[in-house]
């Protein structure tokens, strides 16, 4: 069916992959937000490019069209339209729903989580895009994924040199939907569908695929800055001019060697109208897995300066640029690794167990694990009037609790609880 059902083990680690995102997005001063599950089909239409086929679509009962939410950007924009706010941090963790051929072992489901953190407000240039991929940057390093890149261009630099390619503006659009393909097609592909169907000269599109192959960093863009027909493009020599500012500030922030500055990166949607970015993890040599894993990006996004104003009836713009973490597909890596290594991940956070080693003390655990839980303890039993003490103590093996806290006659007797540490089997009575 294209969604996956999760076993405790697997929640219990995406639920850690999600309270780590989460953490980061709190430390950057992000606000949480939530927005519905269904929108107006109107509200969603235009915004995807092709990806728009992929959207669920409903009607109701009162016959208004209604769609399942895409991506969590283009609502976060109809909010601060219909709510008039200017200027705000947020980041939104939600489930979101794509009519897609599902793809298990490449991360890709019908319904999935996105985390998505994004800054709106009108603000010196590059310094919010900045922040942006120094979030991708430390969520990837703390999820200690291994290696990974974040690959970054600019809509306005790819529209320049399709203007300087001799293309017209009206298949700017299109012609970006057939260079996203490059990361999964080889051009010989890519070019036939641009000539064969987009009607493209093969000059133009050769031209096109002298540019797009390049990727660097500083030193490629002070080249293209010097490109006799991109300095010549308004569009794209704003877009260097950024690109260059945005590596100043990453190499402030001491993480630009884990950023290339990639002119073949497009991103599928319609939205976007300045810096792009992606984050890929990097395969790795030793990674002791029978196949590896493809999962494509990990991370996207970009600046989306216009996607606000279409939903404001007097057409008021509110710049933005935002993240979206791609955690299902993070999640794949994670799940094959613990198997791999044979880990067992723990599916509660309980910190210990009431036991009792006779019988007939069913009401000594009770008032104990109540005591437990008023003080916010962590606390289980087994739901048994007799269970053996064996069985009890198996229980906390079996599920990684590390404590058993005992109590029998003698415990009673003294006033006391015999406190096990299950791993060592150390006992202090207290």
């Amino acid at each position: 069916q294209g969604t996956r059902d999760h076993a405790p083990a697997h929640a219990a680690l995406r639920d850690r992959l999600l309270a780590a995102v989460v953490a980061c997005f709190k430390r950057h001063g992000a606000a949480a937000i939530d927005t519905p599950v269904l929108e107006l089909r109107e509200t969603l239409m235009g915004k995807y490019g092709e990806d728009m086929k992929l959207v669920y679509e409903l009607q109701d009962q009162g016959g208004e069209l209604l769609a399942l939410r895409y991506d969590l950007t283009v609502p976060f924009a109809r909010y601060l339209a219909m709510n008039k706010i200017t200027n705000m941090k947020r980041y939104h963790v939600a489930k979101v729903y794509r009519r897609d051929n599902p793809a298990m072992t490449r991360g890709r489901y019908r319904e999935f989580y996105q985390c998505d953190f994004d800054i709106a407000g009108q603000f010196d240039p590059m310094i919010p895009d900045a922040e942006c991929l120094k979030i991708v940057h430390e969520i990837l390093s703390d999820l200690q994924l291994g290696d990974f890149l974040i690959k970054v261009n600019d809509r306005r630099i790819l529209n320049g040199v399709f203007a300087v390619c001799g293309i017209p503006e009206s298949k700017f659009i299109t012609m970006c939907s057939a260079v996203d393909k490059l990361d999964r097609m080889p051009w010989e592909e890519v070019k036939n569908e641009m000539v064969g169907e987009k009607g493209l000269s093969p000059e133009a599109a050769d031209h096109i695929r002298e540019y797009v192959q390049l990727h660097g960093g500083l030193d490629l863009i002070e080249r293209l800055l010097q490109d006799p027909q991109l300095s010549q493009n308004k569009l794209a020599k704003e877009g260097l001019g950024d690109m260059k500012l945005l590596f100043e500030y990453l190499t402030l922030f001491g993480i630009a060697g884990k950023i290339s500055f990639d002119l073949s990166l497009v991103r599928g949607l319609d939205y976007y109208t300045g810096m792009i970015f992606e984050a890929v993890l990097l395969q790795q040599e030793n990674d002791h897995v029978e196949e590896p894993l493809s999962v494509g990006s990990v991370a996207g996004g970009g600046r989306y300066d216009g996607l606000v104003g279409m939903f404001d009836p007097k057409g008021r713009k509110v710049p933005c640029v935002g993240v979206s973490i791609g955690i299902e597909r993070i999640f794949s890596v994670l799940e094959q690794r613990v198997k791999a290594s044979g880990e067992k991940v723990r599916t509660t956070e309980t910190q210990v167990l009431v036991a009792t080693p006779q019988k007939h003390f069913l009401a000594a655990r009770l008032k104990l694990i109540s005591e437990l839980w008023d003080a916010g303890i962590k606390a289980e039993m087994l739901y048994k009037k007799d269970p053996k003490l064996l069985k009890q103590l198996q229980y906390c093996e079996d599920t990684g609790i590390p404590l058993a806290a005992i109590v029998g006659e003698q415990e009673l007797t003294d006033g006391v609880v015999k406190l096990r540490d299950v791993a060592t089997r150390e006992e202090v009575r207290m």
